[in-house]
């Protein structure tokens, strides 16, 4: 340990007294995890965890009341010689026309994410209705199961997966088309982080994420739509909609960044000192 400040090595303390380590709030995150957890799974979880958060939050705080427990650990002082062998300081360039970068500089604009958004739905819904009329036999079986993941009295019955209902094709549109604008805005706000291969991260690495994360979860939470669901299929078409998005969205134009401008000017809002100045003089001539 290195010597305490200024004061001389003689008089330095042997010893020094620290925190107890221990386990307590370890066991009392434990608790509520399975506090929670339970409420996914059995009251019996749930059960086990308060037990174990009442304990934790019982041991934690004998830990501190009525007194603090604390280790004694010897001192151990030693010299500590910070030697360089430069012998100038290095400085950064600072231009006078940006004081910090901003990165991403460029970035793409709201309307490519829509662009790729719409693209990659329309390659992910003719990919699904494509395995849903060569596994299944009806185009039907893909949009029904989609929208089961709300209304999941559908899928009590595996004949009605196979043929057209309306109220079901209109909830499966709506969600497929808000989560294919938000999954391309997403894209476009993403993609110039990553500029080197972005189609392999967009067709790639985000779909296999996001299946992996779908697949978990919904084996918990709805396990009779996940047993009706081809994986394989699923991830395809996961691919398709990333690649194509990914693509779309990578040919558009780029715009600059917009965070060194003033929060009032990205509003649209005029304020003094933000703005420039009016030419009276020139719009009185021309009126």
């Amino acid at each position: 340990m290195a010597k305490l400040g200024n004061i001389p090595e003689a008089t330095q303390p042997v010893v020094i007294e620290m925190p107890a380590p221990t386990a307590w709030p370890i066991i009392l995150a434990l608790g509520f995890t399975l506090v929670f957890a339970g409420l996914l799974t059995s009251a019996s979880v749930s059960a086990l965890g308060a037990i174990l958060a009442v304990t934790g939050c019982l041991g934690w705080f004998r830990e501190v009341f009525p007194r603090e427990h604390h280790e004694t650990l010897r001192v151990v002082a030693k010299d500590v010689s910070l030697v360089t062998a430069r012998q100038a300081v290095d400085r950064v360039a600072i231009t006078s026309a940006q004081t910090r970068a901003w990165l991403p500089m460029e970035t793409y604009p709201i309307s490519a994410g829509v662009k790729g958004g719409v693209a990659g739905s329309v390659a992910m819904a003719a990919l699904a209705c494509t395995y849903g009329l060569w596994k299944m036999g009806s185009i039907w079986y893909p949009i029904n199961l989609l929208a089961a993941a709300v209304y999941s009295q559908s899928i009590k019955y595996g004949d009605q997966l196979l043929s057209f209902h309306a109220d079901s094709f209109i909830l499966a549109c709506v969600i497929h088309g808000i989560v294919s604008l938000l999954v391309g805005l997403l894209y476009g706000a993403m993609l110039p982080m990553f500029p080197r291969r972005p189609i392999i991260l967009g067709g790639l690495v985000a779909p296999v994420v996001w299946s992996a994360l779908i697949y978990a979860i919904l084996g918990v939470l709805n396990p009779l739509l996940e047993s009706k669901i081809d994986w394989w299929w699923f991830l395809a078409s996961q691919s398709a909609f990333g690649i194509v998005a990914g693509f779309v969205v990578i040919r558009q134009s780029r715009v600059p960044t917009r965070e060194n401008v003033p929060w009032v000017l990205r509003a649209g809002l005029e304020a003094p000192g933000t703005m420039r100045e009016h030419d009276h003089g020139a719009q009185d001539g021309s009126k």
